[in-house]
């Protein structure tokens, strides 16, 4: 069964599709050997197998076609100015937060069906273009293998026009396995094992902003990712950018986390091991809040501040206050279509996403006495909420 999933037999189905070769990374080949181990290393049988090696090679096929379109429509051309990126750490207000910039009229978003199949530059296609039907079709089939996510993330019901993480313009790349890439392949998610290389992603990452802007109107880019252990390198790409970091008591951040895992790894792989996911996004939760008190970037004058708190108290005011720190206009139609999408998309439109405390692996306790400095630094209360 290994045959399924030969590297080189691989590579080789791809290039002869496209008639394509240029990989465009001297390390991809090495990098991608790595992965196809990985994958192998989930004890799938031979069905799965075959459904690892036609996902590989979608995304073999777009990467070919992807840097090929690059060198054919010089899109090296294209400026990312001064983008609006939203941050934090996950299960932290990010993703309504980043929803409500996507439906600023003069703001651009990345949008599923454009990363999901990138060729050609989306710019350059009608209304009509294939992928956007092909995308929603896609999106139906993640939201059917994976229902609960729609509880912890309701905006999934936007389809193929959703809005996706920066970290999803990787996974072409190889960089991460993420649900969105791969839905149909049966086996658990992969998180924090895959190398990194910071300058070598945000290349990929603005090639794609590059890519998807080509051929449009002028607008400025409204971006989310967890981007934080990763700001030199952010920086050095979009020096001119703009961040909206928000920031939340980290236990119930962890423990929403641990919860939302679950439910993934439950619809991905077919069963879960709580005890399992509490222990790792206990652990990966812990380091990265602790990491954000360390990083020498924190300070830096491009970033601005918010508190999970009062982004829940005034979500468009918190927006229009960002804009100010940013040197972006406010318009009266922004604000008009931030407060209607409030008013049509309640959060908990495709039920209520429940998690507790009681999950995380330790003494809740003694998580927030190990917190209290990051509270204090970022003057943020404990939430007394088990759930919710």
């Amino acid at each position: 069964m290994t045959a399924i999933l030969d590297i080189h037999t691989l590579l080789a189905a791809a290039e002869a599709e496209t008639g394509l070769s240029d990989w465009g990374d001297p390390g991809f080949r090495t990098r991608f050997a790595d992965v196809v181990e990985a994958v192998r290393g989930a004890d799938m049988n031979e069905e799965g197998q075959r459904l690892a090696a036609a996902n590989i090679h979608w995304l073999l096929t777009d990467r070919l076609r992807f840097f090929d379109d690059h060198a054919r429509y010089g899109l090296d051309a294209e400026v990312i100015d001064r983008p609006l990126v939203v941050t934090g750490e996950p299960r932290s207000g990010t993703t309504l937060l980043h929803a409500l910039l996507s439906v600023d009229p003069n703001g651009r978003a990345l949008r599923f069906w454009e990363v999901m199949h990138p060729s050609p530059p989306p710019g350059l296609a009608d209304d009509n273009d294939p992928r956007r039907v092909q995308a929603d079709a896609e999106w139906r089939e993640i939201n059917a293998r994976l229902p609960k996510w729609l509880h912890s993330h309701p905006y999934n019901d936007m389809l193929g026009n959703g809005l996706p993480e920066d970290e999803r313009t990787w996974a072409f790349d190889f960089r991460v396995l993420t649900p969105t890439a791969w839905w149909r392949v049966p086996m658990g998610m992969v998180v924090a094992s895959l190398p990194s290389d910071p300058p070598a992603q945000y290349r990929i990452h603005k090639m794609m902003l590059q890519a998807i802007q080509h051929g449009r109107p002028e607008k400025y880019w409204v971006l989310k990712g967890f981007h934080a252990a990763r700001f030199p390198s952010f920086f050095d790409c979009y020096p001119d950018a703009k961040v909206l970091y928000i920031h939340r008591d980290p236990v119930q951040s962890i423990a929403s986390r641990i919860q939302m895992a679950a439910d993934l790894t439950e619809g991905l792989a077919g069963s879960v091991d709580m005890a399992e996911q509490s222990r790792l996004h206990t652990a990966l939760g812990r380091a990265g809040f602790n990491a954000v008190l360390e990083n020498p970037m924190i300070d830096d004058p491009r970033i601005h501040h918010v508190r999970y708190q009062d982004f829940t108290a005034d979500q468009v005011g918190t927006i229009r206050k960002f804009y100010e720190f940013a040197g972006r206009a406010w318009t009266a139609e922004a604000e008009q279509a931030m407060h209607h999408y409030l008013a049509n998309n309640r959060g908990d439109r495709h039920g209520r996403f429940v998690y507790s405390t009681d999950l995380i692996d330790g003494d809740v306790e003694a998580l927030h006495a190990e917190f209290a400095p990051y509270r204090e630094r970022f003057g943020l209360d404990i939430e007394r909420r088990d759930q919710g």
